[in-house]
């Protein structure tokens, strides 16, 4: 494993998704799922008060880590992030937003340095609300919906039975790409997670991803992306 890169204080990972028991488990929450399972790995876990949001401290392998579960939906997610890095004097690119993405297929996940929303409304409202694009990001496939089915009510269901084991292993790559983003840096992570398949591009961002179980990890809601182009929204 590479040497941890001295990141120089704290850094936030935020999971994106949407609060309340009827969206536990839906594909629109996979960024709950790896904000989840990083969380618990954390050494002096504890809970600090947030506005609009679920807020953890902790360290991992003696670095300062903070987990961000924004909860007023996710088009409003934006708003709770901005709070705490005004809180902590954090700048962007100590930021690491996770999301599902519709344009990969279930079980990859992508890593990039910063760049649009791409049409997924909790990232959309990230960018407006600090001003800037240049947040990491850790997005996780989900696929497109079968035919007739509306993505709206897609990305707000669960995942179906056969889907949840590579589903469950996704979500498990994208924690230890976590991990590897706030041990080693975005550059390493996008090395060894965006590892492409034959025929996809490449690590720098560029299409491709690695596939869940085809990385080598570290040691040691509503409105989805694509509604924002067909006008649905998140419920209030």
């Amino acid at each position: 494993m590479a040497r941890p890169v001295d990141r120089g204080g704290i850094s936030l990972v935020v999971g994106l998704g949407n609060p309340g028991s009827e969206y536990e488990g839906s594909r629109h929450n996979v960024g709950f799922a790896v904000a989840d399972r990083v969380a618990a790995g954390l050494a002096g876990r504890e809970e600090l008060p947030a506005m609009g949001a679920r807020l953890v401290r902790g360290r991992l392998r003696g670095r300062s880590v903070l987990l961000l579960w924004p909860l007023l939906y996710m088009n409003r997610s934006g708003g709770p992030t901005v709070e705490v890095l005004r809180r902590f004097d954090l700048a962007p690119e100590r930021v690491l937003a996770i999301s599902d993405d519709l344009d990969l297929e279930l079980g990859r996940i992508r890593v990039r340095r910063g760049g649009s929303s791409g049409g997924h409304k909790g990232v959309a409202d990230l960018v407006e609300r600090l001003g800037t694009e240049a947040f990491h990001r850790l997005r996780l496939g989900i696929g497109r919906p079968p035919s007739g089915c509306p993505v709206e009510r897609y990305v707000l269901e669960p995942f179906c039975e056969e889907e949840r084991p590579l589903a469950d292993s996704m979500v498990g790559t994208a924690a230890d790409a976590a991990r590897c983003w706030l041990l080693e840096g975005v550059q390493s992570c996008m090395n060894r997670y965006n590892a492409p398949s034959i025929g996809e591009g490449g690590a720098d961002g560029s299409p491709g991803g690695a596939a869940a179980k085809g990385a080598t990890p570290p040691e040691g809601t509503p409105s989805d992306r694509g509604t924002a182009e067909r006008g649905a929204s998140d419920p209030e």
